[in-house]
């Protein structure tokens, strides 16, 4: 960065070792997605096992995991900017597993409800701390298409979650109990859980083959630690602007996405009379292909874009994964055909992952090194509190009580995202220039690394 010696500014990894920790952190995101989305395949058997409304499971789906995921994020991200990043994701990971797998002997609503919040806190610990680890592995030009790569977990996450969903709960389908160990009988749902939970107990050790890069916001400092709390919030105000549009912009895009993933498998049965096995094993195969494939293009694009000069290339990247979203996504909810339905599906989901490696990106390039821990756990309040705490019940919502009809799901899809969407350009579009203004004041500034 300018104003900074050779000697201040030391070597990045080198880029076998910088791969190697995405690949990891990738892979460990991988297994929070399966965790976290798993619920949207079992919307079914919970409801007939348990009593449940489509609203109830929303809250087991979205806001109970997101109330805790989002405000426990804010601390952790202050830990992340202070002390050891891989411990932090390692207890996160024991703590969020432990949790899933303790779903599978949940008999009740509010027991999943308190356990759906322990796995919140546990994931909190995870994005801020990696985001942190990859900005110090990554030189800027390389660091969209690094964040994206490690937001691949989200989409291969989600979609193992359908595919194993889909293939557990179609291999042991019915009422039948099954007989585990030390736990005794339960549903097959319940056992779900135990399939995805407990090997990221064992994942842990894989950390400790991560070496932390050096902060390089620290280096010729002679205090180390987090900002304090006054200079954060003064930074974060005087550009509000950018922070606004970037965070509420990105989060509408999670809303409509998070609102949609979590209900399209059940609208593939309502509307499409798929099986939940079927249902499972498409749309797993299109969000791990589609969705993965979206959020590295994103990443590219927006690389591509700042080689060309654009300053606002992280953000504008966005705005234009926003646009070309809506015409798969205003025509799924509404062909008659299945085969057509899943055919649309595909553009959408790609669409729809494109903006999320490039926001995270943007967020460390907005901010000074110091406070990149702080800002993403904002960053990830807002759009998992919009997104993933409101966006499945908003759905739900809909289908409840503005239509009062299960079978016109589709309808409360196509209404809840294409607003999303519309309403998310506009501020995207609105914080260009307040973005790049931002980032011409970080880098004058002699310690803006």
């Amino acid at each position: 960065m300018p104003n900074r010696t050779p000697e201040e500014s030391p070597a990045y990894p080198s880029s076998r070792r910088a791969w190697y920790t995405v690949a990891v952190l990738m892979t460990i995101y991988v297994f929070s997605f399966v965790d976290r989305q798993i619920l949207s395949l079992l919307v079914g058997p919970m409801k007939r096992d348990l009593d449940l409304s489509d609203t109830e499971v929303s809250l087991l789906m979205g806001f109970s995991f997101a109330l805790f995921y989002t405000f426990c994020g804010i601390p952790l991200g202050r830990v992340a900017d202070s002390r050891s990043r891989r411990g932090l994701i390692g207890v996160g990971l024991v703590l969020w597993s432990a949790t899933t797998a303790a779903c599978g002997v949940a008999r009740h609503f509010w027991q999943l409800l308190l356990l759906r919040m322990g796995v919140g806190v546990g994931e909190a610990a995870l994005s801020p701390a990696a985001y942190s680890l990859i900005t110090d592995s990554f030189p800027p030009h390389k660091l969209a298409t690094a964040i994206s790569a490690y937001s691949m977990g989200i989409y291969i996450g989600s979609g193992m979650a359908f595919l194993l969903g889909g293939v557990v709960v179609g291999a042991v389908s019915g009422d039948e109990l099954v007989a585990l160990p030390l736990v005794g009988e339960v549903r097959p749902w319940q056992l779900v859980f135990f399939i995805v939970g407990l090997p990221g107990l064992l994942l842990s050790a894989l950390l400790l083959t991560v070496r932390e890069p050096v902060r390089r916001h620290l280096v010729g400092r002679t205090q180390a630690g987090a900002p304090p709390l006054a200079e954060v919030w003064a930074y974060l105000r005087a550009n509000r602007k950018t922070f606004l549009c970037h965070n509420v912009g990105f989060a509408l895009l999670s809303f409509s996405s998070y609102g949609s993933g979590a209900w399209i498998p059940t609208f593939l049965q309502r509307t499409h009379g798929m099986n939940v096995r079927d249902s499972g094993v498409w749309y797993g195969a299109i969000v791990m292909v589609a969705g993965t494939l979206g959020v590295f293009c994103g990443g590219w694009l927006a690389d591509r874009l700042a080689g060309a000069g654009r300053e606002d290339a992280k953000l504008r990247a966005g705005l234009i994964a926003a646009l070309i979203w809506l015409p798969a996504g205003l025509l799924f909810p509404l062909v008659s055909s299945r085969e057509a339905a899943l055919l649309l599906l595909a553009p959408a989901a790609f669409t729809s992952s494109m903006p999320f490696g490039c926001a995270a990106a943007a967020v460390q390039e907005m901010t000074p090194g110091s406070m990149r821990g702080q800002a993403s756990a904002l960053y990830l309040f807002v759009i998992n509190l919009i997104g993933l705490g409101l966006g499945p019940t908003v759905v739900a919502l809909f289908t409840d009580y503005v239509f009062a009809a299960d079978e016109m799901l589709r309808y409360s899809l196509l209404i809840v995202a294409t607003t999303a969407h519309v309403a998310a350009a506009g501020l995207l579009w609105t914080g260009l220039s307040p973005f790049r203004e931002t980032l011409r004041q970080l880098r004058s500034q002699p310690e803006s690394g």
